[in-house]
């Protein structure tokens, strides 16, 4: 038997493949007759073959041995239910995060993606979580925001799947760490949301510098919200108040500069 590679002679295997079908049978002929390197089934595996084929790859040594192998299989559109479900465990992190976020992979397979990841999570090294909050889903992303390393953090914050909603519930958690928030704050991403400026400034665990320094960035009614909120620091509360009386006699400023002008204009003069 000889090694298969060239992309004509996968070509040729592929069409094999079709004419074998859901056969069983066929499928164990089929590799019987033919040795295929690692790097032809995986390209064949990216095709739409039959379920037979997937079967037959995800159960038999050494394929189903190579978690490379099997998260292709998981990948093909063609793979039965009840297969990717059993697959799941078997599978690497960067495997489940790409299914998790695949929106054409089942529903049930994608929750359960999800779970194995927030199982593995404890025992996951520093260097994969910082890569995993890079391209995680929400749920998983919103608990690597609360790790205890901000390099993490930092790196979910720039996560392209993150929301707007996502970050303000992060914010708003009671668990949520200074850490974060600090970092929040600091991320070019989220620092000049106002809704997230709004969120640092009621959350308890906000580092007081950086609380102070949103102030002068909020919305007249934001900041008449933080004047009468009662369980903020007086402080942020008297801050909130200055920025606001400095503002209305700005404005009083211009209207007496701009008052008479005005006059005159509509007077005809």
């Amino acid at each position: 038997m000889r090694q298969v590679a060239s992309e004509s002679e996968i070509d040729r295997l592929y069409s094999e493949i079709l004419l074998v079908g859901e056969s069983a049978a066929g499928v164990r002929e089929f590799f019987a007759r033919h040795e295929i390197s690692e790097s032809a089934l995986l390209s064949l595996l990216r095709r739409i073959v039959p379920r037979k084929f997937l079967e037959h790859v995800a159960t038999t040594r050494p394929w189903s041995e190579r978690a490379v192998v099997l998260g292709v299989v998981a990948m093909n559109p063609r793979i039965p239910r009840y297969l990717a479900l059993h697959l799941v465990a078997s599978l690497t992190w960067v495997d489940l995060v790409r299914l998790a976020a695949t929106p054409r992979v089942d529903a049930a397979m994608r929750n359960r993606c999800e779970e194995v990841l927030r199982e593995n999570l404890p025992d996951m090294r520093l260097g994969e979580r910082i890569a995993l909050a890079r391209r995680a889903t929400p749920r998983i992303l919103m608990l690597l925001l609360l790790d205890s390393d901000p390099r993490v953090i930092d790196a979910g914050l720039l996560n392209p799947r993150l929301r707007e909603e996502d970050v303000l519930h992060a914010i708003r958690r009671d668990e949520s760490s200074g850490t974060l928030l600090d970092r929040v704050s600091a991320c070019y991403c989220w620092r000049d949301n106002h809704a997230v400026r709004l969120a640092l400034v009621l959350h308890l665990r906000t580092p007081l510098s950086v609380a102070l320094a949103q102030l002068s960035h909020l919305v007249d009614s934001a900041l008449a919200r933080l004047i009468t909120t009662k369980t903020l620091p007086p402080l942020i509360r008297a801050g909130a108040e200055r920025v606001l009386e400095v503002r209305n006699a700005q404005r009083q400023g211009r209207s007496d500069e701009m008052g008479p002008l005005q006059i005159g204009r509509d007077s005809g003069h």
